[in-house]
C-alpha cells in the first residue's frame, strides 16, 4: 500500500483473511450447498426455551425486553416462509443490557454463537471510521451482506453503536430489509438484523422517571409508552445513524426494544452475578459497597444508575 493511501474497509480485509484461512475444500462444498439449497439452515439451531429461561433468570430489570424479544423471535421462527427478514432495534443507555441480550440471542440461535461464520458484527468505529470514505464503505457493506446471504440465507448481522454510524451509510442495506424484494436472486428473507444504539436512551430514562413519579411500576410500562419518543429521537437526531433514514421512513424495523435504566437493587443483582462468575464469595457488604460506589440520577432521587451495570466488573477488585 502506498504511503498515505486509504486502507481497504475492514469487511473486505476480513473476507480476504477468511478465504485464506479456510483449511479444507469441505468448507467450500458446504457453503456451495448452503447457497443453492432453500432448505439449508447453515448451523441455525434455535433454542427458544433456553433463550426464554436465560432472559428470565439472567437479564436484570428488563421485563419489556424479555417480552419484546421473545415475541419477535418466536413469531419470526414460527413462519416457515417469512416475507421479510427479522429486523430488531435495541435502544437504551449504556450498561442496560443491549449487547448482553444481542449476544444471548445469537447464542441460542446459532451453533457457535458469535463465533459462527454466519454471524456478522459491525462497529462504526472499527469498520467505518472515516467519513470521507463513506461511499467506499457503502459499496463494501452492500457486497458483504449480499455475498454472505448468498452463502447462507440464515445469517445474522449485528450493527453496534448505531448512534456513531455515519448518517446515510446504513440506508445501503434497505433492499435487504423489506418485504417481497428479490436481491440478485438471493433468498434473504430468513436473515436477522439487529441494530444496537444509545440513541433514544435519554428519552427512555426521562419517560421511565416520569412514570415512576406517577407510581407506575416498570413491569407496567408498555412499548406504547416509549416508542413514539424513541422514534422521534432516533429519526430526528443528526448524531444518529438512523437520521432521516429510509429504514425508519419505510417502517422496516419489526421490533423496537427499549432498555430501561437500572435501579440500585438491579445493580446489586449484577454485582452478585459477577461475583459468582468470578468464583468469588458473595459478601453482602461487598455487594452493597460496589452498588453504592456507582453514580445515580436524578440528583434529587438518585434513582437510576448512570452507567447501568457496565462498570460493575471493574469495581469489584477495589472492594474485595
Amino acid at each position: 500500500m502506498a504511503p498515505g493511501a486509504a486502507p481497504a474497509p475492514l469487511p473486505v480485509l476480513l473476507a480476504l483473511l477468511a478465504a485464506a484461512a479456510r483449511p479444507a475444500a469441505a468448507w467450500d462444498l458446504w457453503a456451495l450447498r448452503c447457497g443453492f439449497s432453500s432448505d439449508c439452515e447453515c448451523r441455525f439451531r434455535p433454542d427458544l426455551r433456553g433463550l426464554e429461561f436465560d432472559l428470565a433468570t439472567s437479564l436484570v430489570g428488563q421485563p419489556l425486553v424479555r417480552q419484546q424479544v421473545m415475541k419477535g423471535v418466536r413469531e419470526f421462527l414460527e413462519n416457515q416462509n417469512p416475507v421479510k427478514p427479522l429486523v430488531m432495534s435495541f435502544h437504551g443507555s449504556t450498561g442496560t443490557g443491549k449487547t448482553y441480550v444481542s449476544s444471548m440471542l445469537i447464542h441460542y440461535l446459532f451453533q457457535g454463537g458469535l463465533q459462527s461464520p454466519y454471524v456478522h458484527h459491525f462497529s462504526p468505529i472499527v469498520h467505518f471510521p472515516h467519513a470521507e470514505h463513506i461511499e467506499q464503505y457503502k459499496e463494501s457493506l452492500k457486497r458483504w451482506i449480499q455475498g454472505n446471504l448468498t452463502n447462507c440465507g440464515r445469517s445474522a448481522f449485528l450493527f453496534d453503536e448505531m448512534d456513531k454510524m455515519h448518517p446515510g451509510l446504513i440506508d445501503v442495506i434497505i433492499p435487504f430489509l423489506g418485504p417481497s424484494w428479490v436481491v440478485y436472486g438471493t433468498n434473504y428473507r430468513k436473515a436477522i438484523f439487529i441494530f444496537i444504539s444509545n440513541a433514544g436512551g435519554e428519552q427512555i430514562n426521562d419517560m421511565t422517571l416520569a412514570l415512576w413519579r406517577a407510581h407506575k411500576d416498570r413491569e407496567e410500562i408498555s412499548l406504547q409508552d416509549l416508542e413514539p419518543a424513541i422514534s422521534k429521537a432516533v429519526f430526528e437526531n443528526p448524531q444518529s445513524g438512523f437520521w432521516k433514514s429510509g429504514i425508519i421512513n419505510e417502517h422496516l424495523i419489526d421490533v423496537v426494544v427499549p432498555f430501561l435504566p437500572l435501579k440500585h437493587h438491579h445493580v446489586k443483582q449484577c454485582v452478585v452475578s459477577e461475583l459468582n462468575q468470578q468464583g468469588l464469595e458473595v459478601r453482602p457488604g461487598v455487594v452493597q459497597e460496589v452498588a453504592d460506589s456507582i453514580l445515580y440520577f436524578p440528583e434529587e432521587e438518585k434513582l437510576f444508575s448512570s452507567t447501568g451495570c457496565k462498570t460493575v466488573a471493574s469495581r469489584i477488585s477495589f472492594f474485595f
